[in-house]
């Protein structure tokens, strides 16, 4: 009696290409069309885990944690200054959604990356906006805000002098002190319409 074999069906080759190019764990340099470049892990072929990006383009260059594709977790971003097109502004801090969130420093200024006489804020983020309580250190004028920020804007704060003498630009006048020309009256006063309270409440 004959021996009949029945054909196992193959795959189509280019599912097996396709899996061979699926991209999950470390890989080494991913171009883009454009000729952006990636170097770093990947998950499901989105970048996952830590990785560099690098922007052809506009030149900037992130350095950290992605997640499902998008900046998350801490990382840095570099990016070259938008009138000189060499240095470089710096935000190191964390990211959610590809957008700063939490705590993070950014350096600006005319000098690169870290230079002392760049100003730059440290503080909260929220959606890529300062959000919260921070700190801008003018250093190039040598003065320091310390405040609280909705959308990128100050709305409430102190400014001091901080390092005057040493700024490149110092302002033309020092801040004054504030100063309380009566301390221990205003001391003896205070208490007394504490006091005064006290006894209306106990009435």
């Amino acid at each position: 009696m004959p021996i009949s074999k029945c054909l196992q069906k193959s795959e189509p080759l280019w599912k097996g290409w396709d899996q061979k190019a699926q991209k999950n764990g470390l890989r080494h340099q991913v171009y883009t069309v454009s000729g952006d470049c990636y170097v770093g892990e990947w998950k499901d072929n989105v970048k996952h885990g830590k990785g560099t990006q690098i922007w052809k383009k506009t030149g900037a260059v992130y350095e950290g944690d992605w997640k499902s594709g998008k900046q998350d977790g801490y990382g840095t971003l570099s990016l070259p200054d938008p009138e000189t097109g060499k240095n470089r502004r710096v935000y190191s801090g964390w990211w959610k959604g590809g957008k700063k969130s939490g705590y993070g420093i950014q350096f600006f200024g005319p000098k690169e990356y870290y230079e002392e006489n760049g100003n730059r804020y440290e503080g909260h983020w929220q959606r890529g906006l300062k959000n919260g309580s921070g700190r801008f250190f003018h250093l190039n004028h040598g003065q320091l805000f310390e405040g609280f920020w909705v959308d990128d804007v100050a709305k409430c704060g102190t400014m001091i002098d901080f390092g005057r003498d040493e700024a490149p630009e110092p302002t033309q006048f020092p801040i004054p002190k504030v100063e309380i020309l009566d301390p221990d009256g205003v001391l003896e006063e205070a208490l007394a319409m504490f006091k005064k309270a006290e006894e209306k409440q106990g009435d």
